[in-house]
């Protein structure tokens, strides 16, 4: 092996060990909490989704709190619930756009057909199937009319956060509601 082979290959194993536990961490949580299992909830809460609102419209929660929400699809259109930061949602929506040109989404559901999706609109090139663009975000759930879904959470400190839709232009129009979790 030549030595700039052996560079090559020793440049490549530090990028890998430095990405691992980047990559390994993403699926565990986040800054704000963690998914848990439902029956480790200490409060269920339900959501009412319509058209272009969320029932209640803001929630409190206590820090070390792990709530099921029970989200129930009222309206006639795709919706998601989604925990966040204002800044997450604002870069969710952009990966929402591209599942929505792509045909992955649609205005009223989800496109569970790959071949009736345009590949080249989903920013992955040649990309393996399992490596595709996916909407499994564990602080998030897409809920089609007239479907209800769950989502469960640890909360594990005081912040402010949003819950929102980020189906394009549904939070524009003003479905995000207000998540204040205190100490």
């Amino acid at each position: 092996m030549s030595l700039r082979h052996l560079f090559c290959a020793s440049a490549l194993a530090i990028a890998v060990a430095f990405s691992l536990p980047v990559l390994a961490d993403a699926g565990h949580g986040y800054d704000f909490g963690k998914p848990a299992k439902a029956d480790q909830a200490t409060r269920t809460v339900e959501i009412n989704l319509g058209e272009m609102y969320f029932e209640p419209e803001s929630l409190d929660i206590k820090a070390g709190e792990t709530v099921r929400f029970v989200i129930h699809n009222k309206g006639s259109l795709l919706h998601e619930f989604n925990l966040g930061s204002a800044a997450m949602h604002a870069g969710h929506q952009k990966e929402m756009q591209q599942m929505m040109d792509s045909g992955m989404l649609t205005p009223t559901g989800m496109q569970h057909d790959m071949s009736k999706m345009d590949h080249s609109k989903m920013g992955h090139g040649n990309m393996p199937m399992g490596q595709m663009m996916k909407h499994d975000d564990p602080n998030s759930v897409l809920v089609e009319p007239g479907k209800t879904a769950e989502l469960t959470w640890t909360f594990n400190k005081a912040t402010s956060l949003e819950f929102a839709c980020n189906v394009p232009g549904h939070y524009q129009a003003g479905m995000v509601g207000k998540l204040n979790v205190k100490p």
